[in-house]
């Protein structure tokens, strides 16, 4: 049965709202964004503090991806939520966007097969459902962009520490000050790669059926809203999105499946990635209207929104919030300049998104600074 959306009046992306327990000031969210500029420990530091201080007006922001555990990591630099130093790290940020008047959640993931030797203890094999190579790359220092290594599967008796690794940090991220977490589903992490056909070959009770396959996150997701409470808790998947070398035979008939078994959880809000990841939004035939009718709850859209776009989604009702990425980094003043329709600022070097200091994280004009710049 397909569910009612409510029409919205034209200004209602800038207007308050309500996703679960979360009081938001707009329905313009600040999307997670791995910027590689965690420090010793996977500590985040006040750099952090001020990237995400900067970017307080948006109604929502979700805090770069972010480790559920060591062996969850697959990127050099990228910040932890399971240890203290962590915990405290992440403390300073949570405050400063408070003090701002701000709502931040933290995205929890483990990169799962999307990982390198280099990043494991000892030196092992990183972790997927099957023992199936991603091709795919990542950054480890000292020798640049390399392939992935191989994984191995996970043994079913390791199942239940992963699900607790995932409950252990939305706890960690709730002692950190965070208003709420988000489970990382997609991109061809640990939880999307046991969705997929394609990467999960398993003949266990977490392999083969599509009810199988969505198993693992379910588990996870109703471990964390058991810890910090649904209303508390998102969810993010990317139905047809390839990040990761992710594929499945069916994404429409998997996904009506994982919509379907998050409904009834009573989320604080479903992220949905539409298309590919950073690309082509119609990349693959999928109807994401007959997936949200799917989903009981708050609906996020995701994936190459402008000004205009946002506006109509939020106005038919065909989503409640809208996250943005790139914008996001280039404007930290994004919601003032999406309501003015003002122009914005353009992204800087490639080079300056991942890793580095200063120059390209928080060094972004908002609209005032580059006024007072033209009056002096």
């Amino acid at each position: 049965m397909k569910r009612p959306h409510q029409t919205r009046c034209a200004q209602a992306l800038f207007e308050p709202t309500q996703a679960g327990a979360l009081k938001l000031a707009n329905r313009i969210v600040m999307a997670p964004l791995t910027r590689n500029r965690a420090g010793p420990g996977l500590v985040p530091g006040p750099l952090a503090c001020e990237y995400y201080a900067q970017r307080a007006t948006a109604g929502l922001i979700i805090a770069e991806a972010t480790q559920v555990s060591a062996q969850a990591q697959g990127y050099a630099d990228t910040p932890g939520c399971y240890t203290d130093d962590q915990v405290m790290g992440w403390k300073k940020v949570t405050d400063a966007v408070h003090e701002k008047g701000g709502t931040i959640a933290v995205q929890l993931w483990h990169t799962g097969r999307v990982s390198h030797t280099s990043f494991q203890k000892d030196g092992q094999a990183p972790v997927g459902p099957s023992a199936i190579r991603a091709n795919t790359k990542t950054f480890v220092a000292g020798e640049g962009f390399v392939d992935v290594s191989m994984p191995r599967a996970l043994r079913l008796d390791e199942i239940p520490g992963i699900i607790e690794d995932f409950r252990h940090a939305s706890l960690c991220a709730m002692k950190a000050g965070f208003d709420a977490v988000e489970v990382h589903g997609a991109h061809g992490y640990l939880l999307d790669a046991f969705l997929r056909d394609g990467t999960n070959h398993r003949t266990d009770a977490y392999g083969g059926s599509i009810a199988n396959r969505a198993k693992l996150l379910l588990e996870v997701t109703k471990a964390c809203a058991d810890a910090i409470g649904a209303d508390r808790l998102g969810v993010r998947i990317s139905p047809v999105s390839t990040a990761g070398d992710s594929h499945d035979s069916q994404p429409q008939a998997l996904f009506n499946h994982v919509a379907e078994i998050l409904s009834p959880l009573g989320l604080a809000y479903l992220h949905v990635v539409e298309g590919e990841t950073g690309g082509a939004r119609d990349s693959v035939a999928f109807d994401y209207a007959a997936l949200r009718d799917l989903f009981n709850g708050v609906w996020m859209a995701n994936n190459g929104y402008d000004r205009e776009m946002a506006m109509a989604a939020v106005t038919s009702g065909r989503a409640d919030l809208v996250s943005f990425g790139r914008l996001f980094i280039a404007n930290p003043d994004l919601v003032e300049r999406l309501k003015e329709n003002a122009p914005l600022n353009q992204l800087m070097a490639q080079e300056t998104l991942y890793g580095g200091g200063a120059h390209g994280y928080t060094d972004y004009p908002t609209m005032k600074q580059i006024a007072a710049s033209i009056d002096v």
